[in-house]
């Protein structure tokens, strides 16, 4: 049973009385369904909708535990503590540094990161050093199921939750209350606005460096993320990449032909010029 340890990481406790309304009238993530053993990705929202801060979240006792970048933990910190007002809610840093991520068919102790329940593995998320420090071992595991990282495969408040698949992976509640950008959230949703998506990328050689432009025909489609060899990941405009793909474009990174796929657990297909003429 692989088990890496991801050293970035770090971890804010939300308890008190109203610690779960306080939570879900603020953050994406309907934490009327989460279970005890699970764990969800979640976000705080611009007021325009893209992502100000990106976590996952768990139960913890009667209060509840955000694993986020450790480079985000203290301006989380801050903006939850500003949004608290008189709300009998406590905010506290845990002690944990870092966390192990394992998987296998075998159940490990942890709640279980709901992302890559949905691609249909079960994968495990422990606060503290119990595995090795083979973090390319994850990123892989992240890489071929499109599975996007804030910092390497979006820039934060560049993004919008669609975007990186928040939508798909349990990360956005569509039956909630508002929450800070929900208005903007729920617009994309109904109105099937969502047009830039998380894609795998597959060269015959090893990928070019994170940031690099995708492009077809002389275009600009996306941009490279995370990479692990000749896999990574990009977020990319997926109508002028299915118009790229219908007409037989070659898609290209640095000069190099790709290709691209949309993640099999996320449902989503490409969409081309025809599809929205017949639409």
């Amino acid at each position: 049973m692989p088990a890496v340890f991801l050293k970035d990481r770090s971890f804010l406790r939300v308890t008190g009385a109203e610690a779960e309304p306080f939570l879900h009238n603020l953050i994406t993530t309907d934490l009327a369904s989460l279970g005890a053993d699970e764990a969800r990705p979640g976000a705080l929202l611009t007021p325009q909708g893209k992502i100000l801060f990106d976590f996952m979240i768990s139960r913890d006792g009667a209060g509840f535990l955000l694993e986020t970048d450790t480079a985000q933990r203290d301006g989380l910190l801050k903006r939850l503590t500003m949004y608290r007002l008189r709300a009998p809610v406590d905010f506290a840093i845990a002690e944990a540094e870092g966390i192990t991520v394992a998987w296998s068919d075998v159940a490990a102790e942890g709640p279980k990161d709901s992302r890559f329940t949905k691609a249909g593995i079960t994968l495990t998320r422990q606060a503290g050093h119990h595995g090795d420090d083979a973090e390319a071992l994850y990123d892989a595991l992240r890489i071929a199921n499109g599975i996007a990282v804030s910092g390497r495969d979006f820039a934060l408040q560049d993004a919008f939750p669609h975007d990186v698949l928040l939508d798909l992976n349990g990360g956005l509640g569509f039956r909630k209350g508002c929450y800070v950008g929900q208005e903007v959230v729920s617009r994309m949703q109904h109105r099937g606005t969502a047009r830039r998506r998380v894609v795998t990328v597959t060269g015959s050689a090893d990928l070019p460096a994170t940031g690099t432009e995708l492009t077809a025909g002389g275009k600009p489609i996306g941009t490279l993320g995370s990479t692990e060899g000749a896999n990574g990941l990009a977020i990319v405009r997926i109508d002028r990449a299915g118009d790229a793909i219908a007409a037989g474009t070659p898609i290209l990174a640095d000069g190099h032909e790709v290709s691209v796929a949309l993640p099999a657990w996320s449902g989503l297909s490409f969409p081309t010029q025809t599809d929205e003429a017949s639409a």
